[in-house]
């Protein structure tokens, strides 16, 4: 029987129980118990256990490093080396065009961009 997930103990419960009908099959009983579950844990997860947005700066790095970037690259996109040493050593903060040009180029969330860093 499905139940609000209240506190760690039910939280532990629901973990177990979604293991157990992890592969169940959609549009059954257990497939529509696991659809339920998984919101409910998802829930529960949100609120206890919330995840911040990174750093403007890291994010823009972890990017970086995903894409195989360098300080260059990253000045083809928001403008001068110098200009991109003083932001990634945090000595400038962004501003909007860089904002947005960082977004659109890099896919980074203006949401991580904005923060106060």
């Amino acid at each position: 029987m499905i139940r609000p997930i209240k506190n760690e103990q039910d939280y532990d419960k629901a973990i177990q129980r979604l293991e157990q009908i992890f592969n169940a099959e959609p549009n059954t009983d257990e497939g529509d118990e696991l659809e339920i579950l998984s919101l409910l844990i998802e829930k529960y997860e949100h609120e206890h256990f919330p995840i911040e947005q990174p750093d403007p700066i890291e994010a823009i790095l972890f990017r970086m490093d995903q894409l195989g970037l360098k300080q260059k690259d990253l000045a083809e996109i928001i403008g001068y080396k110098s200009r991109v040493s003083e932001v990634l050593s945090r000595k400038r903060k962004l501003n909007l065009a860089m904002i947005r040009k960082l977004n659109a180029t890099l896919k980074i969330p203006t949401s991580v961009l904005t923060q106060e860093y």
